[in-house]
C-alpha cells in the first residue's frame, strides 16, 4: 500500500509590500517575483491599472460590483484578490469556474475567446490587486500616466488591428 502526499500550496494573502513594483519595463511594472503590479504615485495611476479600471467596469462589474465590492451572486473581487495568486486568477477568467454548495450554485463564464477580456488580461489582475492591498481607491483614478508604445503594439496585435 502506498500513500500519495500531495502538499497543499497556500499563498501567503497579498499586501503593499508584496505588491510593490521592482522593475518596470515599457510602463509595465512587476513586482519582486516578476508578477504585473501597479504603480501609484502621487494620485496618478500607471496606464495598465487605468486599463483595468475600464475593463473591469466594461465586462466583470455587472456580476462583481463596482470597484470589485461584490455582489448578491459574485464575490467581492477586492477581498477575494488578495488570496489568488496570479497563475489561478489567469486560470479563472480564462476557464471560468462553478462552485456548487449549500444549496446554491456560483457559475464564473470562461471568458478565453473574449478579446475585450482576454487582451487584457494583465490589466485587470493589477487594476483589482491594488483594489485587494487598498493601493487604489474606489471610483474612477484620477489621474493616469499615459499609454506606452509597447501597450499601444500590443493591444493591436492581440485585438488585430
Amino acid at each position: 500500500m502506498f500513500i500519495v502526499f500531495t502538499p497543499t500550496i497556500t499563498t501567503a494573502a497579498d499586501d503593499k509590500e508584496k505588491a510593490a513594483a521592482v522593475t518596470e519595463e515599457d510602463g509595465k511594472f512587476f513586482d519582486a517575483e516578476g508578477n504585473p503590479t501597479f504603480k501609484i504615485e502621487n494620485g496618478t495611476v500607471d496606464w495598465y491599472t487605468f486599463s483595468g479600471y475600464r475593463r473591469y467596469h466594461s465586462d466583470c462589474h455587472v456580476c462583481h460590483g463596482p470597484d470589485g465590492m461584490g455582489s448578491s451572486y459574485a464575490p467581492a473581487l477586492a477581498q477575494s484578490m488578495k488570496n489568488i495568486d496570479y497563475a489561478t486568477f489567469l486560470q479563472i477568467v480564462a476557464e471560468g469556474r462553478k462552485n456548487v454548495g449549500g444549496g446554491k450554485e456560483n457559475v464564473m463564464p470562461a471568458f478565453g475567446d473574449n478579446k475585450n477580456v482576454y487582451c487584457y488580461l494583465d490589466d485587470l489582475y493589477v487594476y483589482l490587486r491594488a483594489r485587494a492591498v487598498e493601493a487604489a481607491p474606489r471610483g474612477r483614478p484620477p489621474k493616469k500616466a499615459d499609454k506606452s508604445e509597447s501597450a499601444k503594439a500590443q493591444e493591436a496585435s492581440c485585438m488585430g488591428g
